[in-house]
């Protein structure tokens, strides 16, 4: 979605990243809610670490309610978190973020994922993430999951 498409009624949500603008998770996310035709984007913030923490320690008072983190920031994402779902403790990192009551809800979705195939052993890290950005999609904005068009987002 380019700028001049956001409309008042556009849902939007942050990407967290160093290069959250041109990273995979943002084009694959934008790239399936386009494809969906739903009215929704993901704003990336592109932020080094020295800035990390600020941000972090004030997204529960900000606007943000949705936040995909790259891979840079997962780990270090858990600190910021009121509470973490079970299976995001035992893996030390988080995919996304919430904030519900202003409070800071960390999610993972690796056995999420491992669910949605056969064999999870035989899908690489770029299969791993669209099947990630599909879930996200989903959950925030009802967007059903389709296995099939993951090799067609990954070639484009």
């Amino acid at each position: 979605m380019r700028p001049e498409e956001i409309k008042p009624d556009t849902a939007l949500c942050t990407i967290l990243g160093y290069n959250a603008q041109t990273g995979y998770s943002r084009r694959y996310f934008n790239a399936w809610l386009k494809q969906n035709s739903i009215n929704a984007t993901a704003i990336a913030l592109n932020i080094t670490d020295e800035h990390f923490d600020f941000t972090m320690s004030s997204v529960s008072a900000s606007k943000v309610d949705k936040m995909i983190l790259e891979h840079e920031f997962k780990e270090k994402s858990l600190e910021y978190c009121n509470s973490i779902v079970p299976a995001s403790e035992e893996i030390k990192y988080i995919d996304f973020v919430e904030i519900i009551d202003k409070q800071v809800v960390g999610y993972s979705l690796d056995s999420q994922v491992d669910t949605l195939f056969e064999n999870p052993e035989f899908i690489d890290d770029r299969m791993r993430l669209v099947a990630k950005m599909m879930l996200i999609a989903k959950r925030w904005y009802g967007v059903d999951i389709s296995l099939d068009n993951i090799p067609l987002m990954i070639e484009k």
